[in-house]
């Protein structure tokens, strides 16, 4: 075989190679950009659909705190999201709320709160008091069955620390032992 004919066949197989690598990387390339976003997707909600009402101030020093069971609702809500458990949006819970022409007085019922919870979907629902008293803050949470009013499980937290932000905290932490 003459020497230009190898040398063609030698830089073609060559040149086969680099165009074999180039594809390989090629498709690797694009492997990843179609896997990449379904990768980085949380993870989707699971379980039970949940709502969450304020949690009732029973301080009875300390009525000007009622601003805080909103907060620390708030904070069950979020953890309760971050465990990607479904929970019922809040603008829900005041929709029916305003639907059924409930006052906040009337929320004390207990049978009120669960009618509620069904109205809006939710299989559980979670109800909660904080007290501040003699120095002390003292959280307890209520995990409900909206079908049978049966509590599933129970928590309480306390804290001699007067910054809200430790209460949010403890909030964040009692709403995790609940499921």
């Amino acid at each position: 075989m003459p020497r230009c004919v190898k040398n063609l066949l030698r830089h073609n197989s060559r040149m086969a190679r680099v165009l074999s690598h180039h594809f390989i990387s090629v498709w690797v390339l694009l492997i990843c950009l179609i896997i990449g976003p379904a990768a980085a997707r949380p993870a989707p909600t699971e379980g039970p659909a949940v709502a969450v009402f304020d949690l009732e101030n029973l301080s009875p020093d300390h009525p000007s705190a009622a601003g805080m069971g909103e907060l620390l609702a708030g904070q069950v809500v979020d953890s309760l999201k971050e465990s990607h458990r479904r929970v019922v949006e809040r603008q829900q819970l005041v929709l029916a709320l305003e639907e059924l022409k409930i006052g906040s007085g009337d929320l004390t019922d207990p049978s009120t709160r669960l009618r509620i919870g069904k109205m809006v979907g939710a299989n559980h629902m979670i109800f909660g008091s904080f007290m501040l008293l003699s120095g002390v803050v003292r959280l307890d949470l209520r995990l409900v069955d909206v079908e049978t009013g049966r509590v599933l499980n129970a928590c309480d937290r306390s804290t001699q620390n007067p910054d809200p932000a430790e209460w949010m905290r403890l909030a964040r932490e009692a709403a995790k032992t609940l499921y």
